[in-house]
């Protein structure tokens, strides 16, 4: 399981497009490892699995009806908290915007999403202890 948390993103695309690697078994694996270190690391302000492992679905779905979108279809990842993501908070890892969730994503989230990428949640910034006790 932890082997998968060291593929390239090549590596991974040629699997998952390939079918031997699932990407929802992809995105539970790297789940699993977040659960298991983020306890001491807090690179995650925002940890998704459950939006992780629909977008995981989806992907699936498409790639086994032939509807590949590209070398990041069913790939997880984080976005720094830097990047507004539509319905999940982003804060900019400072205490004004603790509150802000915004109503679009940034262009960058948008076409991550549009690529069939796999977000598993939003990572710290600066400010994170701060935040996190919010």
């Amino acid at each position: 399981m932890d082997d998968l948390a060291w593929l390239t993103i090549a590596e991974a695309a040629e699997l998952l497009r390939g079918r031997k690697l699932s990407p929802v078994e992809y995105a539970k694996a790297l789940i699993a490892r977040v659960e298991k270190h983020d306890g001491k690391l807090n690179a995650f302000l925002r940890f998704t699995p459950e939006l992780a492992l629909e977008d995981a679905r989806r992907a699936e779905a498409e790639i086994a009806r032939g509807a590949w979108r590209g070398p990041l279809h069913g790939v997880p990842y984080g976005l720094k908290d830097l990047v507004d993501t539509k319905g999940i908070r982003t804060t900019f890892g400072a205490a004004p915007y603790a509150g802000r969730v915004p109503e679009a994503d940034a262009t960058v989230a948008a076409r991550l999403a549009e690529a069939g990428a796999v977000l598993v949640g939003k990572l710290s910034m600066i400010e994170t202890t701060l935040i996190t006790a919010i």
